[in-house]
């Protein structure tokens, strides 16, 4: 029987539809199919996009996969408790002194140079003081009246026993000797509060001339650290800048701050380790000397001093230091090198575990302190385990790689 044309057109295209809907189910299947089986194929996490393994996740390795891998059993490490901080370097400001003079004058001339190590007593400048000339005018002339009143004194002797001068007059020869006797050696000794040596007052005395140059000393052996002295200025005891600075250089200060919160786990006398930029690979060795009553209100965070120990004065004030202060008594506690934790996508950290160095299961782990290389681990492992201590995230990352042809 024969159809009108414009029905004909109508079933043939109905059977094009459906012959295309049969093949694309056909092909969906079998793409199912394949991925189902692809899918079986690989190792499997628990849970929806958990990005942490389970337990028993495990991987095989080929005898050449085996050489990006270390495997050694879990041992233990004795692990320091210590405590972090950054702060900067200073000089010991109880081995640091401002030389003023004890007198108002005018620098003379400067005797030591910036940087240059001086010794106690050693002289570091000299200043033209009106106090010292006045007090040595005093020296000169007491010492004249010394004199005059020692030849009176002869003179009366001489003639007390020729009636040419009477008792009287020679008792008073005498306490005039000794008034003079007394005003000298006060004299003297005011001169000698000026530094003024035994040798250079008797010289001041014979030639009868005045040396109006105060020479100020170092109080301290050390360094010179500063230097704000030049001929011609005007220095007065206590009024800043200070002429000169030295300080003892051998033990620096450093100064860290530390969160209020852990104020309690500091103590004085705690061994401090310190590095700094400019000497990356040495420590410096000190303890904690002082620990502040204040807390800054905006921080909340409270400084701790240190004293540290520098012999060859390489720490500069100024410096940024990193302090490791310890904080308690080492503890022992199992620990596996610090390659041999991985962590995952969801911050999980995990470790692999091996019995016969060829099948590997991944176990989660929880991790605590760190220390040169070494990983505390508080559960998870057992000491004398087999397990990777170099490679962990070559395995964790073979569980993510995409399946091979």
């Amino acid at each position: 029987m024969k159809f009108p044309v414009h029905i004909s057109k109508r079933v043939a295209g109905l059977f094009a539809a459906t012959a295309v809907f049969v093949i694309a189910t056909g092909l969906l299947e079998s793409v199912r199919s394949h991925g189902q089986a692809t899918n079986a194929n690989m190792p499997q996490k628990s849970g929806a996009n958990s990005g942490a393994p389970p337990s028993d996740a495990a991987v095989d390795l080929s005898t050449s996969q085996l050489n990006s891998i270390k495997v050694e059993p879990v041992g233990s490490y004795l692990f320091p408790i210590e405590k972090d901080a950054v702060g900067n370097i200073d000089f010991d400001e109880d081995l640091s002194v401002q030389v003023f003079p004890d007198y108002q004058g005018t620098i003379i001339k400067t005797l030591v140079e910036l940087g240059a190590e001086v010794q106690t007593e050693q002289p570091l400048y000299t200043i033209k003081s009106p106090d010292l000339i006045q007090a040595e005018s005093n020296l000169i002339g007491a010492a004249a009246t010394f004199e005059l009143t020692n030849k009176e004194l002869a003179r009366a002797k001489d003639l007390n026993g020729t009636n040419g001068v009477s008792e009287r007059e020679l008792e008073q020869a005498t306490s005039d000797q000794q008034t003079a006797d007394g005003v000298l050696k006060a004299a003297r000794d005011a001169v000698r509060v000026f530094g003024k040596t035994e040798t250079e007052i008797d010289q001041m005395i014979a030639t009868r001339k005045i040396d109006p140059a105060l020479v100020v000393r170092s109080p301290i052996s050390g360094r010179i650290t500063s230097k704000n002295a030049q001929p011609g200025f005007l220095v007065q005891p206590g009024n800043l800048p200070a002429p000169f600075s030295v300080a003892d250089v051998s033990i620096k200060w450093m100064l860290a701050d530390v969160s209020e919160s852990e104020i309690s786990l500091f103590h004085l006398g705690q061994p401090v380790q310190v590095k700094v930029m400019a000497y990356p690979d040495r420590v410096y060795k000190g303890k904690v000397s002082k620990i502040y009553a204040t807390v800054d209100p905006n921080t909340h965070r409270v400084t701790i001093r240190s004293e540290i120990a520098d012999p060859k004065d390489e720490l500069s004030p100024g410096m940024l230091a990193n302090f490791v202060i310890r904080v308690h008594n080492p503890v022992e506690n199992v620990s596996i090198p610090a390659n041999g934790v991985a962590r995952e996508a969801d911050g999980t950290m995990t470790a692999w575990v091996t019995t016969d160095r060829h099948h590997f299961v991944q176990r989660v782990v929880r991790t605590g302190l760190r220390s040169d290389g070494h990983v505390q681990i508080l559960d998870g492992l057992h000491q004398g385990e087999l397990v990777v201590s170099d490679g962990a995230v070559f395995l964790s990352n073979m569980l993510e790689a995409p399946p091979t042809d």
